[in-house]
């Protein structure tokens, strides 16, 4: 498979994958912790700036792009690709797919859509950020571990 003509597919593969995986490894590590240590008002602001800021090309290009990579990436392993290979990036592709896009779209994402329909000098989101703070981080905490799995199988099928 490393001298294959689809080795530059898997190799931005594992580029994309690691890259969300690292921004999600973030959020879960420090980013989350620092802003649950805010007053609630804050924190809800914080966050639901951060949120409006992610959705732009610079992180979108990358989550969206590798998404695209990964489907692409499954549709020509089951077509093309030989079978020493095939495991590997099926998997990869599975993990991002699943684990990292469809926990986004399903966990994270309806998430940030309540928080940010709450007024962050609210009483309703100073009761509402500790569990938005411990769910969302939960979910992220899935994303950043698929995200990096696939990483590491899209690698394995480059050897």
């Amino acid at each position: 498979m490393s001298d294959g003509p689809y080795v530059v597919l898997v190799v931005l593969g594992v580029l994309g994958t690691g890259l969300t995986a690292g921004v999600f490894c973030a959020f879960s590590t420090f980013v989350m912790r620092g802003l649950a240590a805010l007053p609630p008002a804050q924190g809800v602001a914080a966050m639901n700036a951060i949120n409006r800021t992610a959705v732009r090309p610079a992180f979108m290009s990358v989550f969206l792009g590798t998404a695209v990579l990964a489907a692409v990436t499954a549709v020509v392993t089951l077509v093309l690709w030989p079978k020493e290979a095939a495991v590997e990036l099926l998997l990869g592709s599975g993990l991002y797919l699943v684990g990292s896009f469809g926990v986004t779209a399903a966990a994270n994402v309806p998430h940030n859509a309540a928080l940010l329909r709450l007024d962050p000098d609210s009483a309703e989101a100073a009761g509402r950020w500790p569990a938005y703070v411990r769910e969302w981080t939960a979910w992220n905490h899935v994303r950043a571990v698929a995200s990096a799995a696939a990483a590491v199988a899209y690698v394995l099928a480059l050897v």
